[in-house]
């Protein structure tokens, strides 16, 4: 099987701009707040793996999962991302500085729950239909690698501003930012229940 350089181009750039206003982008900029960002994209990066191997082996038949249970699941847990996020705002200076040393630390605790945040909400997401379309039509491994390298870099640096945020602006305007941001997604996907 040879690589097709074409195909490599082409899939990461309509996977790059497709992912770049996705809700994954804006939840791996809040997890990277809170967590070590090289964990939360390595277990991003693990995630976006497996679906993209998942789309490229499947084709077409990830179109075929019900879009309203995913959408459901993804509210569910972008609700619960906003609660805990705003519950960690809701305190003294000395409750702040307890949920601080509290936070998710550690590699395999971040990477886990970085890991799950993409694998679950990336069900039947615009970019995991277009790399199975995409794969359907042109050499399944370099669509592959053209799709991984475009999620792997719209997360990094979803990452990487979501660093430059956490040092200049105070962490608990990061929390509302980042609570009102799940709270949002969890509407959005909402709403994809009903107009997907």
């Amino acid at each position: 099987m040879s690589l097709d350089p074409l195909a490599i181009v082409t899939a990461f750039g309509l996977i790059f701009l497709a992912e770049l206003p996705d809700k994954t982008m804006f939840a791996s900029l809040a997890m990277g707040t809170r967590m070590r960002p090289l964990y939360v994209w390595l277990g991003t990066s693990s995630a976006f793996l497996v679906h993209v191997v998942i789309a490229c082996a499947a084709g077409s038949l990830i179109g075929l999962l019900p879009t309203w249970i995913v959408s459901l699941v993804s509210a569910l847990l972008f609700g619960f991302g906003a609660v805990l996020l705003f519950r960690a705002d809701a305190g003294d200076d000395e409750a702040e500085d307890a949920a601080a040393s509290r936070k998710v630390t550690g590699f395999w605790p971040v990477w886990t729950t970085a890991f799950m945040a993409v694998f679950i909400s990336e069900w039947g997401d615009l970019t995991q239909i277009t790399t199975a379309n995409l794969a359907a039509s042109r050499g399944t491994l370099s669509v592959a690698i053209g799709s991984w390298a475009a999620l792997m870099s719209v997360s990094a640096l979803a990452l990487l501003a979501g660093r430059f945020i956490a040092k200049r602006v105070p962490l608990k305007t990061v929390q509302r930012v980042g609570g009102v941001c799940m709270a949002g997604l969890a509407i959005w996907s909402l709403v994809e229940i009903f107009t997907g």
